[in-house]
């Protein structure tokens, strides 16, 4: 391996492929604690509706199996596992183990257990059988993951034929103007936000410049195609401030 192909980005440093893993681990580790508050805060409640919009798109019915991946704490599975039911199931899977920690006992309180499995899992290799999920919805974790194709690849294994992704992040907006406000509020403001609400400025930066390193539209798109899902498309949300892109597994 050259050693361009032995780095990635992270945020926008340069580090090597094996230091990204732990690097973000660190970020999560640290802000675990405060997420949904800074997620309400960042969005203006916005991701809400983001979140109600993927799960509406995701054809989820009773008694399916469903990957909420890079999961949290657990929003997604959540509303999956009242509509698959008893008969259902809903994994969540998350690579950090604080994240999954906080989804559990957030899930917990609200009186969810029967049908929630709780996995640590990393994307780029995910521990199931093929052909093992009718959806998987990934949210606002895409970006973080070091190697995108082979996650895109892991994800089209476990999910049976038939079955969806979705992948729910941050993208390019459509509008200049949009953009250049997004960028003023993304790096002045919310390393503001995440010192004054998280203690920890740094992590806010690194996520405001993770959005920035992501794939566009159009080329996730075409990783998706890349990686065997058909009929691949997505939704442009808040002006293309998010974008919402499904593929299927035939």
């Amino acid at each position: 391996m050259s050693a361009e192909q032995d780095t990635t980005h992270f945020g926008y440093k340069t580090v090597n492929r094996d230091e990204k893993v732990n690097l973000v681990a660190d970020v999560f580790h640290s802000v675990a604690a405060k997420y949904d508050v800074m997620n309400d805060l960042m969005s203006g409640g916005i991701h809400r509706l983001w979140k109600r919009f993927t799960i509406d798109c995701s054809g989820v019915r009773p008694g399916q199996k469903v990957l909420d991946l890079a999961g949290g704490t657990g929003d997604l599975t959540a509303k999956f596992s009242r509509i698959v039911g008893s008969k259902g199931e809903v994994v969540l899977a998350d690579i950090n183990d604080s994240m999954l920690k906080m989804g559990r006992s957030k899930l917990r309180d609200k009186g969810i257990v029967g049908n929630v499995r709780y996995v640590q899992a990393n994307a780029e290799a995910l521990p199931f059988p093929d052909n093992t999920f009718d959806a998987i919805t990934i949210s606002f974790g895409l970006r973080n993951v070091t190697d995108k194709d082979a996650a895109l690849r892991s994800m089209y294994r476990v999910l049976k034929p038939g079955g969806r992704l979705l992948v729910l992040e941050f993208s390019k907006p459509e509008l200049e103007a949009v953009s250049k406000v997004y960028d003023a509020y993304s790096f002045h403001l919310l390393p503001k936000m995440g010192q004054l609400i998280a203690n920890d400025a740094e992590s806010y930066q690194y996520l405001a410049e993770s959005i920035r390193m992501h794939p566009d539209q159009d080329t996730l798109k075409e990783m998706m195609q890349q990686a065997g899902f058909e009929g691949a498309e997505y939704y442009n949300l808040t002006g293309g401030v998010v974008a919402l892109h499904r593929g299927y597994k035939f």
